[in-house]
């Protein structure tokens, strides 16, 4: 069983316990949403840790997006809601790499797959992604190994 999903469960009985109505709803969308996940595809099973951050990371992506989308629309109160909802998913989620550590990984991935050109992104993405699952967004790491690439 996952370590994360466990501390996740029992988080929850503690906000509910606390009647902290934020971390309290936000837990209980994270587990919903990883309870997706596990029945989805052909066979049912239990996430891993890191398919389970690889949830929080989209989860909160989502939170961010949304905040973002409410503030353009004038929400403001709807937008404090979703980050408040982010930070509370960010708790679970690993230490985020700093800039420097990000290029460290890229480099010795380039050095690793011998990728020349923007056309060997694919290679060196598929070494990078793994070692910073949820600790850095997608798009960021994208755009740091086109920028080496290029």
């Amino acid at each position: 069983m996952a370590a994360l999903k466990d501390r996740l469960r029992a988080d929850l009985t503690s906000a509910i316990r606390a009647r902290d109505d934020v971390r309290k709803a936000t837990l209980r969308m994270v587990l919903a949403a990883i309870g997706t996940e596990e029945v989805a595809g052909a066979s049912a099973r239990e996430l891993t840790d890191d398919e389970v951050t690889t949830v929080l990371t989209r989860e909160v992506k989502r939170r961010r997006e949304a905040a973002e989308a409410f503030r353009t629309g004038g929400r403001e109160d709807s937008a404090e809601n979703e980050e408040a909802e982010a930070a509370v998913i960010a708790e679970y989620l690993p230490q985020p790499l700093s800039d420097d550590e990000l290029d460290v990984i890229i480099t010795a991935a380039i050095a690793e797959a011998g990728a020349e050109s923007p056309r060997d992104m694919g290679k060196v993405m598929k070494l990078v992604q793994p070692q910073v699952l949820g600790r850095v967004e997608g798009s960021k790491v994208a755009a740091a190994v086109k920028a080496k690439l290029a």
